[in-house]
């Protein structure tokens, strides 16, 4: 393991393509979770059971195909946040990112959950509010 990290730092082009990549990754963190906040209806955790998109689509192939890539762009943003951990970047960022979109049992609740915090509910509303979007209802 050490001489992996000594070799890793010892090349230096390496480490600069590291940098370019957390910094394009920050960049799109900020901006896709925002827009993804911006997206959700304000409705959305007032019923007990969650929206879909894929259900209003018609063509069984398309909802196949949507949703099985948007669980491996959401595995990808995982498995990146999880290694930016330990590199430079924003691990959780990217994490936060690849948990939405990955769809696993229960995350419905867990998201109900977590927006249900009075911080967070009021920092998403804040967000809505500078996109011109009404505030979620709980």
């Amino acid at each position: 393991m050490t001489d992996i990290l000594k070799s890793i730092l010892g090349n230096e082009s390496l480490l600069v393509i590291f940098g370019i990549v957390s910094v394009l990754f920050f960049i799109i963190t900020l901006t896709v979770i925002p827009w993804l906040i911006l997206q959700i209806p304000e409705d959305y955790f007032t019923e007990e059971t969650r929206h879909s998109l894929l259900n209003e689509m018609h063509h069984p192939v398309v909802k196949v195909v949507l949703l099985i890539s948007k669980n491996i762009a959401g595995a990808f943003f995982l498995l990146l946040g999880i290694a930016l951990l330990v590199l430079p970047g924003q691990g959780l960022l990217t994490m936060l990112l690849g948990i939405v979109l990955i769809d696993f049992p229960g995350k419905y609740k867990l998201q109900r959950w977590f927006v249900q915090h009075k911080s967070i509910l009021h920092s998403v509303n804040w967000l809505r509010k500078k996109g011109n979007r009404p505030p979620i209802q709980i």
